[in-house]
């Protein structure tokens, strides 16, 4: 008979810190120019975020993969994720898809924003999560060479027009999502449902939105059946409904930004409340308890 604690799974809460006007979806509508004279959001969402996970009816450690252009501005609330007992990772530094940049831009990038927050925390960054989850197998090549520990940017949902594509071994450690692309670095994918063949996302993001909390709930525990752990993403500009509203940019990039933006803050929390009998863990912590 099995005990209690051999029933206890894993969940990898993992936020990517930037701005609503950072996204992909409003690039051709905010030029990067123009960032600075943009209402700044982040700070405030992010707290808010943190003291959800503070007030959760469990313990729960995650990840912030933070924007190099956010940590500069708001260094503080880089310290402040650290303090609070959290992991502080990397999301590069101006929110370019990798693929869009020269190897020797992507090093540089990768580069600066590990020195960045490492600087503002004092102890080694680990993690990377590529913008728009644009990873390749020469990013991924970059990003163990810069010297991170692991790369969390594979996204096996395949409809995604922006999503990167990587080659995994062909076995996971532990049926756990976890793959060594070495014997120093290692993949962390998002968690999509499998049914068949077929893929559904369900890590996060609009999806997370989209659906109804019991649905992606009963599609988390399945994950769980299957892989003994779940890698869940999402944006602090998704608990903002307040947030300005982009009204020339095309109806279908509205509906994905915009959608549900006000039940999302108690979404995460039912989420949370619902796996509690479950370890919420750090990327780090997890690599370094699996590996």
């Amino acid at each position: 008979m099995k005990s209690p604690s051999d029933e206890r799974k894993t969940i990898l809460l993992t936020f990517d810190v930037e701005d609503w006007f950072q996204v992909e979806n409003f690039k051709e509508y905010i030029p990067y120019s123009s960032w600075d004279s943009r209402e700044l959001r982040v700070k405030k969402n992010t707290i808010d975020l943190l003291d959800l996970l503070d007030s959760a009816p469990t313990q729960v450690q995650a990840t912030f993969f933070v924007l190099g252009w956010v940590a500069e501005r708001y260094p503080d609330l880089v310290r402040e994720i650290q303090q609070r007992g959290h992991e502080v990772a990397s999301h590069g530094c101006e929110h370019h898809l990798c693929y869009n940049q020269t190897p020797e831009e992507l090093r540089q990038d990768l580069s600066k924003s590990k020195e960045l927050l490492e600087d503002l925390i004092g102890v080694e960054v680990l993690g990377y999560r590529a913008p728009s989850f644009s990873i390749t197998d020469e990013a991924i090549r970059i990003v163990q060479e810069v010297g991170y520990l692991y790369d969390s940017s594979y996204n096996s949902y395949g409809a995604h027009g922006r999503y990167g594509s990587l080659t995994l071994p062909k076995t996971q450690k532990e049926d756990l999502p976890l793959y060594a692309l070495s014997s120093t670095f290692y993949e962390i994918p998002v968690s999509n449902l499998r049914i068949g063949k077929k893929i559904i996302p369900w890590g996060g993001g609009g999806y997370f939105r989209l659906l109804p909390s019991f649905l992606h709930r009963v599609g988390v525990k399945q994950i769980l059946k299957q892989n003994k752990c779940y890698t869940f993403y999402m944006h602090p500009w998704e608990i903002d409904p307040g947030q300005p509203r982009v009204q020339e940019a095309k109806a279908f990039f509205r509906f994905r930004h915009y959608v549900n933006l006000h039940s999302t803050k108690k979404k995460l929390a039912k989420l949370v409340a619902a796996n509690k009998e479950h370890t919420f863990q750090t990327c780090g912590e997890f690599i370094t308890k699996n590996r």
